[in-house]
């Protein structure tokens, strides 16, 4: 399985042996051994590259999670009791992590210097995806989890804020916009928040003129900044942005809403590093109180 993930990540034979540092044809005897097992094909060969056949893709969807399973859960077992050493592994929203993880990581390393992490961006499903299949001990998202899978503490709720170049303020409040005042307005709208967002200018009378819905802080923010449309996101992303240029207004009448969630799967027996983590963000962040523990 591992050979395989290889060669579909590298894209070619000579490649993925060089990863693996094994001869060519032993890897090529290894990934046709793999086929006449499973009975189908799961590459169709070109003469530089490979490409994964239906069969392959559904099967290298199923064997990431596998693997992911087995070194999670190896890890698991090697990292419980070893509370000043070992490695956290996280996975985050962009908003979220940035606006949490560096001061966290930050204060924690002073209290446990050979503790080290890892940490993957994504969106939110793919992020509890991969807590699901042990790949990570922790998530950071903005999805309400389900309380009989997972452990959650749930931050209290953060307004949205409007992104916009300075050249082109929109409202008549120097803090604020108000709903209304964008209509007919590019507008940039994370894809989570759009089916409420839409709704909400309906109740107003008016369709929104959506130019681009997007998840990525920096797509939004570099659009804002070329004047293609103002971006919306949660108010904690003003931290993120170090840009001359552009203008937070608060989003208001209707005021919405989001808030972070950190999550872990009850199931899962985690390391005492991760415990201290875990300890160190109430102590940081919620001061003891937690929405659901």
């Amino acid at each position: 399985m591992r050979a395989f993930c290889a060669v579909v990540e590298e894209g070619n034979i000579s490649h993925a042996a060089q990863r693996l540092d094994v001869a060519q044809p032993v890897l090529s005897k290894q990934i046709k051994r793999l086929e006449e097992e499973l009975g189908v094909k799961l590459f169709d060969r070109g003469s530089r590259h490979i490409r994964l056949t239906v069969a392959g893709r559904v099967f290298y969807t199923r064997v990431e999670k596998i693997l992911g399973f087995i070194d999670g859960t190896v890890r698991e077992m090697s990292d419980i009791g070893a509370g000043s050493s070992g490695s956290i592994r996280i996975g985050a929203i962009t908003t979220s992590g940035a606006m949490i993880l560096p001061e966290l990581i930050n204060r924690f390393h002073q209290l446990y210097p050979d503790v080290t992490f890892e940490i993957w961006e994504s969106e939110g499903a793919r992020i509890l995806e991969m807590l699901d299949s042990r790949q990570l001990e922790i998530a950071v998202t903005r999805t309400q989890v389900d309380n009989e899978t997972y452990n959650s503490i749930v931050l209290p709720h953060e307004p949205f804020v409007m992104l916009m170049n300075e050249h082109n303020p929109i409202g008549a409040a120097p803090d604020e916009v108000r709903l209304a005042e964008l209509e007919g307005q590019s507008l940039i709208i994370p894809l989570r928040w759009k089916s409420i967002f839409v709704s909400n200018c309906k109740r107003l009378g008016f369709e929104p003129k959506i130019f681009c819905v997007s998840d990525s802080f920096i797509q939004g923010l570099l659009m804002a900044r070329m004047n293609l449309g103002i971006a919306m996101f949660p108010m904690s992303s003003q931290a993120l942005s170090t840009e001359g240029g552009l203008i937070y207004k608060r989003l208001v009448e209707p005021e919405m809403t989001t808030h972070t969630v950190i999550s872990w799967l009850k199931d899962q027996s985690l390391s005492t590093a991760c415990q201290n983590f875990l300890r160190l963000f109430r102590e940081m962040f919620v001061n003891g109180r937690t929405d659901a523990d």
